[in-house]
């Protein structure tokens, strides 16, 4: 099973997915790769395979789900790949879109990716993109701006509708929903 976890950029997925792996669950991560560059604090293979756009255009045939993003800084890849890390009696967690979600609906099957859709105020969100951009060497404002507005699109009730997810976690407090999707991974994996 494929825990997948998805919402609005700066909502706490990254939070979620530490506390997830450091748990007693035994999750295994499902780590993607992408164009954009590295932030400070991120390591090669941990948060992402950090990749050019010719590895992945090399290994076009193993790709489940890529995606553009046409960012201030140039176009930003990010792609799923098929790299025989993923092994069918295992639980697994990933972090993700809501469009990358679908398509790995389509690959492995509806009955092996179970929805984590995670909501934060957009008050909490955008305190924590400020904090994190700070936090970085050269912060990169614009393109915060640019993900919020695209989240407004991606994430839109329709587009949560037509991919079938009913629940959803709030993540305004960490520990409460980290509880709360503890309890459905122990149920559903």
């Amino acid at each position: 099973m494929i825990f997948y976890i998805m919402g609005k950029s700066a909502s706490g997925k990254d939070s979620l997915y530490k506390k997830l792996l450091a748990s007693d669950l035994r999750l295994n991560r499902v780590v993607i790769y992408t164009t954009r560059p590295k932030r400070d604090g991120e390591s090669e293979g941990v948060e992402y395979y950090f990749v050019d756009k010719k590895f992945l255009d090399d290994n076009k045939e193993k790709v489940i789900e890529e995606r553009v993003y046409h960012t201030v800084f140039g176009d930003w890849f990010y792609a799923t790949i098929d790299d025989g890390k993923i092994e069918k009696n295992k639980n697994y967690v990933m972090i993700g879109t809501l469009e990358s979600y679908n398509n790995m609906k389509k690959y492995y099957g509806e009955e092996m990716i179970f929805p984590i859709y995670i909501e934060a105020s957009d008050e909490i969100r955008r305190e924590r993109a400020i904090k994190r951009e700070n936090m970085q060497k050269v912060p990169k404002f614009d393109e915060m701006e640019r993900r919020f507005k695209a989240d407004e699109i991606d994430f839109s009730e329709e587009n949560i509708k037509k991919a079938r997810i009913e629940k959803r976690y709030n993540i305004n407090e960490l520990e409460e929903c980290f509880k709360e999707v503890s309890a459905d991974i122990r149920k559903n994996g």
